[in-house]
Order: C-alpha cells, then structure tokens, then sequence
C-alpha cells in the first residue's frame, strides 16, 4: 500500500512494480500481482519484477544525473523460445515515461513535463470522449509537443537531433 498522506507529484519511498495485461482494444489492464502470478506464473512475475525495477533504477539515475526527473514508466516485456525474457518495444521514452524538469519541481500538483502530458491536457480541454476516431491535433500542439521531446533527448543525451 501507498503512504498515507501522498500529494500529487509526492516521490514514492520507493519504485513500485505494477503489472498490466494487454487489453484488446484500448489502455493496459493493471493487474495485481497476485492475479498476474495465476496469469503468468509467480516465478516469472518475481523475475519481471527485478527485471523493471531495476531498469527503472537505472534510468531514474541516469536521467537525475542529466537535471530530470524519471516519475514513471512502463516497460514491456516477451518470452522467447527458451523460456527467457526479452524487453520490447519501446523504453524509457516520453511516449511511455513522465519526465519533470528537476529544477522546476514542487510537490503537491502537476508538474512541468518533458512527455505526451501536452497532449493529454489538450484532449481534456475539448472534452475528447476518449472514443476512436481520436480528433487532429492542431499544429501548435503537435509542435510543442515535438519541443517537449527534442528537450528531453538533448537533456538525456547531451546530443541534438539531426
């Protein structure tokens, strides 16, 4: 269980494991990990659980040393023939993370974000019914969203694109 007493934007005492299912359609399904233990097996949840805990370890380090910080991500993982694991798709990026700028954070509300956040709260602003098809984005939006990232590859990498 979570501390009594969190804010929004409090940092957790410490990285926690949430497990999901694909859905169909739509957003993940959280599990817990009891349930995803009947799913998968409880031994193969132990290793995932290590697995994205440390994964995350070394991001949230990584990106503390660049001025950000990592709030959240999700990690997806595959078995491969052996019975082994195999991260894919994507990781770690503002696509499936929450990025805050270090210098800019204050516990206790919403946080300036390196991360699709932008576009959330657009879509929330015209009162988006979260129903297929999703409506265009204006171009200011898109381009400040496009901002958003290049400023999180820059700060993350000490690189610029292209």
């Amino acid at each position: 269980p979570l501390p009594p007493g969190l804010r929004e934007s409090d940092r957790l005492p410490a990285p926690i494991f949430t497990p999901a299912t694909k859905a169909t359609s739509g957003h993940d399904v959280n599990v817990s990990q009891v349930e995803a233990g009947r799913i998968i097996g409880d031994q193969l949840v132990a290793t995932l659980r290590e697995l994205t805990l440390e994964l995350y370890a070394f991001g949230a380090a990584h990106a503390e040393a660049h001025g950000i910080i990592l709030a959240d991500t999700k990690f997806e993982f595959g078995l491969i023939g052996d019975g082994g694991v195999l991260l894919i798709d994507e990781v770690m990026t503002p696509d499936s993370s929450r990025y805050w700028p270090k210098d800019h954070y204050t516990p206790g509300g919403p946080q300036p974000s390196f991360d699709k956040q932008y576009v959330r709260d657009y879509l929330e602003q015209i009162k988006w019914n979260k129903q297929p098809p999703v409506p265009s984005l204006p171009d200011d939006v898109v381009t400040r969203t496009r901002d958003k990232y290049l400023e999180a590859f820059r700060r993350l990498t000490g690189k610029e694109v292209g």
